[in-house]
């Protein structure tokens, strides 16, 4: 069994590879990386999601952590991603450990490295990890562990709520009292992962309403994906179009990422959000700074710094460019378009719970309607349509391999228009005459082929995704 780090960590699938037994030689091989940092005191924080056992596992691995001297704060309860990460920093861990596969189908479970500084591991700590479960499995080593009770009493795992320092840190970076004056109607859909309720916990104290649905615990996420788009937000959607609400969020299984639903029902993309809140930054708080981008990320981001003059950076998939950039850099805003996203202020790391809570202030603040909002930022900065289709592969593709294949296939044109550039930063992206692009590229997390396409309009998105489907039929 190869046990392989992504974009953000380990991901499989529940007692197929994802078993007590390999999560031990991983976090015997995370220990090791721990205690080879040159830190006085060597701390770790773990954390997990609502997935099933991970509360289970979350414990296994604080008692190999704790039987290799490290001391461990392990959370309570199930808590999002950021709340875990921002604990990190305040306790001045060496590093923590977040169980979640995050957004990924319910059978799945993971390991996310964090870093001592809040963020993703970076890839030479992954690389590091990595070298230390090949020793540790190549030389038939048995991890150390030791019982949870006497841990307990020993003070080598020490029980904590990561939530309130960490509301308190959101408290910094948001106007609560913005929010409250809006008195805004807001349902708050937590789709059974780690953000369930924590909306209304944070705004308990304002005027705000917030009614929170899908909130109580479910390992099984009730047959869904937990990520925040579209075809998983029926019963949002449903809920807005009734007329009783002003806005409608929703956080992915860790809640490190946002997806959002207006007054009208109509989902808002996380594109849009970024834009939004970008645009608020630098118009109402008169913020600075770079922006940066993920590949696949809109193009609208682009103007709004153009216009400001502002520099737009982009990079890979993945938040950990991100976090390198918000961490060496001026960087305002960084985010991907998955929904993860983060600001100047805080941890270099994605965080939907404060994305979702700056999107009521810009809301709040502005005094006007989601729909009206995004109306206006279109009419200044689009027309810009997105969409994005995932394609399940019969066999795994190696990227190279696939890169080699579509940059032979190229075309001059699609639907008519001319293909200006490609770049290959991270897969394949075609940047045509018109403004339009279209990107190609496998998931760093599952056996998929990932296809985006944006245009000025619906019918050239679907000319996009249609040419991109069949080049990535041919894979």
């Amino acid at each position: 069994m190869t046990i392989k780090f992504g974009t953000d960590g380990w991901r499989a699938i529940i007692s197929r590879d994802f078993t007590f037994a390999n999560l031990q030689l991983v976090a015997q091989a995370i220990a090791n990386f721990i205690n080879d940092q040159e830190t006085a005191e060597k701390i770790a924080v773990v954390g997990f999601d609502t997935r099933f056992l991970s509360d289970r596992y979350a414990a296994e691995v604080a008692m190999v952590f704790a039987a290799n001297g490290i001391k461990t704060w392990l959370a309570r309860a199930d808590a999002p991603t950021p709340a875990v990460s921002w604990a990190i920093v305040e306790k001045r861990a060496t590093a923590g450990v977040m169980i979640t596969a995050s957004h990924n189908p319910p059978r799945y479970n993971g390991v996310k490295l964090k870093a001592g500084f809040g963020g993703s591991a970076t890839k030479e700590q992954h690389r590091q990890v990595e070298a230390h479960l090949k020793r540790i499995i190549e030389s038939g080593y048995e991890p150390k562990i030791a019982e949870y009770q006497p841990l307990i009493e020993s003070g080598m795992i020490t029980r904590f709520d990561p939530a309130w320092s960490y509301y308190g840190h959101l408290g910094t970076l948001i106007s609560l009292d913005t929010i409250s004056q809006g008195k805004l109607g807001i349902v708050a859909d937590g789709m059974f992962g780690a953000g369930r309720g924590v909306i209304g916990e944070v705004l308990a104290r304002t005027r705000a309403e917030v009614t929170n649905i899908r909130h109580r615990m479910n390992p099984g996420f009730d047959g869904i994906h937990p990520e925040p788009i579209a075809r998983n937000l029926q019963q949002l959607m449903s809920m807005m179009k009734s007329g009783h609400y002003d806005l409608g969020l929703a956080t992915d299984g860790d809640a490190d990422r946002i997806g959002a639903v207006d007054n009208n029902g109509q989902f808002v993309d996380p594109h849009r959000i970024f834009c939004l809140i970008l645009k608020y930054l630098i118009e109402k708080r008169g913020l600075r700074g770079k922006v940066v981008r993920t590949v696949s990320t809109t193009r609208m981001i682009d103007r709004i710094c153009e216009k400001n003059q502002l520099e737009v950076v982009e990079v890979p998939v993945g938040f950990g460019l991100i976090a390198d950039l918000m961490m060496t850099d001026d960087v305002l805003m960084g985010g991907e378009e998955s929904g993860g996203m983060s600001i100047k202020g805080h941890i270099p790391e994605g965080d939907g719970i404060l994305m979702g809570l700056l999107l009521l202030e810009v809301v709040a603040s502005s005094g006007k309607r989601l729909d009206q909002l995004v109306d206006e930022l279109l009419d200044e900065y689009g027309p810009a349509q997105y969409r994005r289709t995932d394609m399940k592969l019969s066999r795994p593709v190696e990227k190279a391999e696939m890169v080699e294949m579509l940059l032979k296939a190229a075309p001059d044109q699609i639907s008519n228009v001319d293909i200006e550039r490609i770049e290959t930063t991270d897969g394949v992206k075609y940047y045509m005459a018109d403004g339009s692009w279209l990107l190609i590229r496998p998931s760093g997390t599952e056996p998929v082929l990932r296809v985006y396409a944006e245009a000025p309009n619906d019918q050239m998105v679907a000319a996009l995704l249609g040419f991109g489907e069949e080049m990535a039929a041919r894979a």
